[in-house]
């Protein structure tokens, strides 16, 4: 497996952000990131939903949380083993947990209630001050006006 194969390259306003896929515990979701960035899928979507303290979710090509790409949901991939920490990137979902398609979240800060109950599919291994500067949502929902966008995400192969 070569590394590169495995490392996606986020564009945002202030920098780069290199994210490490995790194929060996989430081989379904890190495939679909993947594609979806050969494709140019991310590039211009939004930051959709960021909240303080927690996380940054984009992946939305409609950009209000409820889109996806036009591939099928993916089964839920969840580990006990990984934990959700800082830089952790995650597969967004509905309450159904076969239903992550696109959206991916970066966590701000560990959190262990995600632990086994979301996908993991990579980790930011590079650049994590830049996702440290994505315009923050307000009230509970994180909901961001004018938010920050994905400039690009592509393979780093």
């Amino acid at each position: 497996m070569s590394e590169n194969k495995d490392r996606l390259v986020l564009k945002t306003k202030d920098g780069d952000v290199v994210i490490q896929l995790r194929p060996d515990i989430a081989p379904l979701a890190a495939e679909r990131l993947r594609t979806l960035s050969e494709q140019g899928f991310y590039d211009g979507v939004k930051f959709h939903r960021v909240i303080e303290g927690f996380m940054a979710q984009g992946g939305d090509p409609t950009g209000t949380g409820s889109g996806g790409s036009d591939l099928p949901d993916l089964k839920a991939e969840f580990t006990h083993e990984a934990k959700f920490l800082r830089g952790t990137v995650g597969m967004a979902r509905t309450m159904n947990p076969d239903s992550a398609n696109s959206q991916f979240f970066i966590m701000f800060a560990p959190c262990p209630s995600l632990d086994g109950q979301y996908t993991i599919v990579g980790d930011v291994v590079e650049g994590m001050e830049h996702i440290d500067k994505v315009k923050r949502g307000s009230g509970s929902s994180g909901v961001v006006k004018e938010p920050d966008v994905i400039v690009s995400m592509r393979p780093a192969a």
